[in-house]
């Protein structure tokens, strides 16, 4: 009997093995016998911040009870302590483990990325599931150890990078393994990040903590300084020069732009393109440098091997664009990235259905494509993502939004998406919250988000460093800058 093999199925089958972990995305067993909640039962989620980012994931979390809610700063988790009031109230996290511990069974950690290895450790250890925000750490070593917890504890894990259990996303993956557009060998992923300052030479004078903030307690494990809230004349609209937002820009306590949006921005390309650990990175360029801040603006390059059946890629980041990249080849006005918002008008026809995991962003609809590029609609700032293959081009935005081959004119009028092969997330917390009572481990659980999050790290290195940074992965080092492998590893306050 003859077998009909079409060209999609020995791309498929030549690609996928080894590419899916065999339970799914993750290299855990299912909780299910470990003795976790019944599907029907509420989980106590705590959260370890309660302002600013934190905010929406207690929201995301909402369907569940919310049992304790801590942060250093009254006047930035004023909201959510008024909202849940009788939910206790702590400053420091380590209190409210020791007080609440046996009535806790999740933590949310959303707060600044120094902090997120030392707190989320110290509930893994207690036995708890954690819901760590982007970009999960800020070094290296602090990931492997988070990864090393997780598995030794057996608790549910997941990085707050909503794309990656979006619809658009899983499109990507399905397009490029179908080969829709061939092989592809060049990657660029834009933002307009920072938003906030970065590149400053200065720190301005000390001057009084507000009575809101326990300053000490921000400060973890930091270096100690004094505080400032930069001044009358600070350039910014975020707050202090430290605090709330403000410490994304520095190297002591956040990875910069790259921190921000790259988990975001490039997880369609690490799911899609299978990308493990690259052979090296480079800083191509950047602009507005700083002994304690990222630069105001970089361009980053890693250069990843052949992977199975996919050929070696080169990936570029842009930060701090006020609009696309232009890139060789591709027509103007197609590289938009994030389409502008459609707008709201009375009489408008109805917007699409949602993607199934009812994530923002909106699956590629023609209708809504060409009114969103209509006069009326609101421009959004330029994120997203291209892959360039060598047989055509597709884009997405920040979470797999309007994910579509380039040129759209020509290819999206009439296009049929590839059948879905992955399976698609109810959202990315409600993902993690199955995992914690007892289903697959969530889609960006630590297996998965670690190996990715090393390799994005080796750029907020790669823009301290000059020249190209060849990675060893295996021995977890520079081969060729001993300058750079001391940037692997944080320097924590003694005691």
């Amino acid at each position: 009997m003859a077998h009909d093999f079409s060209r999609r199925y020995f791309f498929y089958g030549s690609l996928l093995a080894g590419a899916i972990p065999s339970r799914g995305f993750g290299s855990v067993a299912s909780l299910k016998a470990a003795g976790y909640k019944s599907p029907n039962e509420k989980l106590n989620i705590a959260s370890i911040g309660a302002g600013g980012k934190a905010a929406s994931d207690i929201d995301g979390c909402s369907h569940e009870n919310i049992v304790a809610l801590c942060d250093v700063d009254d006047k930035s988790a004023a909201r959510k302590f008024k909202e849940y009031e009788k939910a206790p109230k702590y400053k420091d996290y380590r209190k409210m483990l020791d007080a609440q511990g046996k009535d806790i069974d999740a933590v949310i950690v959303t707060i600044p990325d120094f902090m997120h290895a030392q707190a989320a450790i110290a509930c893994m250890e207690r036995g708890k599931h954690v819901y760590v925000q982007k970009p999960l750490v800020r070094t290296i070593a602090e990931a492997r150890m988070m990864l090393d917890a997780a598995n030794k504890y057996k608790v549910a894990t997941q990085m707050g990078n909503q794309g990656y259990s979006n619809e658009g996303t899983r499109q990507v993956a399905e397009m490029v393994w179908a080969g829709e557009i061939g092989n592809v060998t060049e990657v660029h992923a834009w933002t307009d990040r920072p938003w906030w300052p970065q590149g400053l030479t200065e720190i301005p004078a000390p001057d009084a903590v507000p009575p809101t903030l326990d300053w000490d307690l921000w400060l973890g494990n930091a270096p100690r300084r004094p505080y400032t809230s930069g001044g009358a004349g600070y350039p910014n609209q975020y707050g202090n020069f430290y605090q709330p937002f403000n410490w994304r820009g520095f190297f002591d306590f956040g990875c910069g732009a790259l921190g921000d949006m790259a988990c975001h921005i490039l997880g369609a390309p690490n799911m899609a393109l299978r990308l493990g650990a690259p052979s090296s990175v480079e800083c191509v360029s950047k602009e507005g440098t700083s002994s304690f801040m990222f630069p105001k603006k970089s361009v980053i390059r890693y250069d990843f091997p052949a992977r199975g059946s996919m050929p070696p890629v080169k990936i570029f980041w842009h930060d701090a664009l006020k609009e696309p990249p232009k890139v060789e080849g591709v027509p103007a006005g197609e590289l938009l990235g994030d389409l502008p918002a459609r707008p709201r008008v009375a009489g408008a026809p109805p917007r699409p259905p949602a993607a199934p995991n009812g994530f923002v962003g909106r699956t590629f609809n023609w209708d809504a494509y060409e009114e969103a590029l209509s006069p009326e609609a609101k421009l959004q700032g330029p994120n997203g993502s291209l892959f360039v293959g060598d047989k055509g081009m597709l884009t997405t935005g920040t979470y797999g939004e309007q994910t579509r081959l380039l040129p759209v004119a020509e290819k999206m009028r009439e296009y049929k998406f590839p059948d879905p092969y992955l399976t698609r997330s109810p959202g990315h917390y409600r993902d993690w919250i199955r995992s914690c009572k007892g289903g697959d481990p969530a889609c960006s659980n630590f297996n998965v988000a670690v190996p990715f999050v090393e390799w994005m790290l080796l750029g907020v290195i790669a823009v301290r460093v000059d020249g190209k940074l060849e990675w060893d992965a295996a021995k977890g080092r520079f081969s060729n800058n001993s300058e750079a492998n001391k940037y692997l590893k944080p320097a924590y306050m003694k005691g």
